[in-house]
């Protein structure tokens, strides 16, 4: 599909300027001034969530590599969409502030600013439960999409978000911005070329599944809460102060598993060359052979979910010839030379990203393949999901990845997909 890149706005820009006749009478900052790209060649930007973690994006912040997209020079952030009101205030003033205007569009349905054609590119940093929805409403939209992680509340819903990206051929980039840190890279570069040998064992250090919600009634949503709209597709559930907190409740999200999940079993898949595939068995904890939550791959890897046991997540490799570990804060090797290996022209050398949303900018402009698109995404996430369901099933589970459905095991094929609270849809 061709690139949409706005071009009746870029068109109507490019004419505007070229009928002016006494130049300086054009900003600078539209000609580019300071380090920024024209106003036709900008990326248009539109945020939806405009919480903690959509403004970490938006306008910088912890994990988030080079900046938030605010400090990007092709792109030019016009509008924020929220279902909190003090949200969606906080993100319009933050925006309006750095553009020194007060232009930035703010709205309460993400329906509303899909439908603007100036708008290139969106964040979907909404609830779980809202990133497949919303990805692919955006798709349907023509716009190319940089989402949250996780992607998906279900291995279903992964699985559309990236037909959909292929069918409506947009740009989507999952928030695994692992993908882009070096010392990732290159453990899974070690893992991939045979430094330590077959890999034996996965350690993957992440927290657990979500719990049931069964919260009582307790007083009125907040008047700065649209609390059916957040709701979404999750079923109704009587307002109760603490459901806020909705990463711990299943009907809202995978809990740490699909949280911090997504990022760790993205790398362990990324390192086993599985980005097409995934494991072929997994088993729950029996209190007996199996003390964790335990995967097996047809090669013969087994990987584990060791919970949290160390100051940040992380993955460990341990093969026939040796370790790598690695987390957001350090890599470990034994041999210790090992980190200072230099990788050959014979070895594998895995796609080099050095900037996760500028990666995705890049591949919105260039059309090209991003680090982390939907169909990665879509195995990492499964892996996760799978997880989770073996958790709530608390027996062994046999997963066919080519067939994408479980073997012979329609209980747990039924729960690769949830019914989705009227009206919502994808």
């Amino acid at each position: 599909m061709a690139n949409r890149m706005s071009i009746t706005r870029r068109a109507f820009l490019r004419a505007s300027a070229s009928a002016i006749a006494v130049p300086y009478v054009i900003t600078s900052s539209a000609l580019g001034a300071g380090g920024r790209l024209p106003a036709s060649e900008r990326l248009v930007m539109g945020a939806i969530g405009c919480g903690g973690q959509g403004m970490r994006h938006v306008g910088g912040g912890i994990w988030v590599q080079g900046g938030g997209f605010l400090s990007k020079p092709g792109v030019q952030v016009v509008a924020a969409c929220d279902v909190n009101r003090n949200n969606l205030s906080n993100a319009k003033g933050i925006i309006d502030k750095h553009y020194g205007n007060s232009d930035c569009a703010a709205y309460h349905k993400y329906e509303d600013l899909l439908a603007r054609d100036d708008i290139d590119i969106i964040l979907c940093a909404a609830g779980d439960r809202w990133h497949t929805p919303i990805s692919i409403a955006a798709a349907r939209a023509g716009k190319d999409i940089y989402c949250e992680k996780p992607i998906s509340l279900t291995v279903y819903e992964a699985r559309e978000l990236a037909h959909t990206m292929k069918r409506y051929g947009r740009i989507f980039q999952s928030g695994t911005q692992q993908r882009s840190w070096y010392e990732f890279r290159f453990a899974c570069e070690l893992v991939r070329s045979g430094y330590i040998g077959h890999v034996r064992h996965i350690k993957v250090n992440v927290g657990g599944p979500p719990e049931e919600c069964h919260l009582p009634a307790q007083g009125e949503p907040p008047d700065w809460l649209d609390y059916d709209r957040w709701l979404g597709q999750a079923p109704w559930h009587p307002f109760h102060p603490d459901i806020l907190g909705w990463m711990r409740w299943k009907d809202f999200a995978g809990g740490e598993m699909t949280n911090w999940g997504q990022h760790m079993f993205d790398i362990a898949q990324w390192a086993m060359g599985m980005d097409e595939s995934g494991p072929v068995e997994i088993i729950p904890p029996d209190g007996n052979e199996f003390k964790v939550l335990t995967y097996r791959y047809a090669n013969g890897t087994v990987m584990t979910r060791e919970g949290i046991s160390q100051p940040t997540p992380g993955v460990r490799f341990e093969g026939t010839d040796g370790m790598i570990e690695v987390t957001r804060e350090q890599l470990i090797t034994e041999p210790d030379s090992l980190r200072r290996q230099t990788l050959g022209a014979n070895d594998v050398h895995l796609y080099e990203s050095k900037n996760h949303p500028d990666n995705f900018l890049e591949c919105v402009r260039t059309r090209n393949r991003p680090a982390c698109d939907a169909d990665v995404g879509y195995r990492s996430i499964s892996v996760c999901h799978l997880g989770n369901i073996a958790y709530w099933l608390e027996r062994p589970l046999r997963w066919d990845p080519a067939a994408e459905r479980f073997v012979n095991d329609r209980q747990a094929d039924s729960m690769l997909q949830r019914a989705m609270r009227s009206p919502w849809s994808i």
